[in-house]
């Protein structure tokens, strides 16, 4: 059997991949402790770190899969999401440990079902946990946490709607108040009744409203008002007076 020697760039791919582990290795081999005993992150890896004892004693610990080593401080051992930490130019991670519906053992994720945008995994220990967003936000992965769709990096419109009993469901968009501002919690007219509206929470979550007696919703000033300033409700308490009449 003939030998044939590497070609060129399988020689230098060999001689990258060589170097490269050994200036990991170097950069890791060459950490040394402080004066200060305590716990010190790796310059290369996010989720390892050296605990250095009062005699100076390096040991060298891992943080459990998906989470990463805080290096806010070396007096406490911590280590925490990515929500939680910021590894700057420490970007190489462990191997990961997937199971079903994790991605790594330990940390917030995308939900399994790409369709599912309102919901997201937390995975403690390889176990998959669902977890549901607030009413209105989305699951963003790019900062692992939920956020409004407008403000958010990912694609989705497939979050579902509260919607009452009547089948009211809050619309789309904000509202804008008499001042100018959006408002938080807009209010909306009942289709049949002055006295009643809707009032959608964050936006999103319908409810039912109601004025005081002797008052019905204005849907200009967003507020409860005398009849007599809201076109179409001028006579509605007379009127409930005349329905009331009728049965006696």
């Amino acid at each position: 059997m003939v030998l044939h020697a590497p070609t060129a760039t399988a020689a230098a791919l060999v001689l990258f991949v060589g170097l490269a582990l050994g200036q990991q290795q170097n950069n890791r081999g060459e950490f040394q402790c402080p004066q200060k005993p305590g716990f010190y992150a790796d310059q290369i890896q996010c989720d390892l770190y050296y605990h250095c004892s009062v005699d100076g004693e390096l040991t060298e610990k891992l943080c459990p899969d998906g989470l990463l080593f805080d290096d806010s401080s070396p007096s406490h051992e911590k280590c925490d999401t990515s929500v939680n930490v910021d590894c700057g130019q420490r970007t190489v991670q462990q191997e990961p440990k997937p199971s079903k519906g994790c991605p790594r053992a330990n940390g917030y994720y995308r939900h399994w079902d790409e369709g599912v945008c309102d919901k997201f995994v937390n995975c403690v220990d390889g176990n998959a946990n669902e977890m549901p967003c607030p009413p209105g936000l989305v699951y963003d992965d790019s900062t692992s946490s939920c956020a409004w769709a407008t403000d958010s990096k990912r694609q989705c419109t497939t979050t579902k709607r509260d919607a009452l009993t009547d089948g009211f469901t809050c619309p789309d968009g904000d509202v804008v108040g008499p001042n100018g501002r959006i408002l938080p919690h807009p209010t909306f007219a009942h289709p049949d009744d002055c006295q009643k509206f809707y009032i959608c929470r964050n936006g999103v979550i319908p409810q039912y409203g109601s004025c005081s007696a002797g008052t019905v919703y204005n849907d200009v000033s967003f507020k409860c008002d005398d009849p007599e300033n809201v076109p179409g409700c001028e006579n509605y308490y007379e009127n409930e007076d005349e329905k009331k009449g009728g049965k006696n």
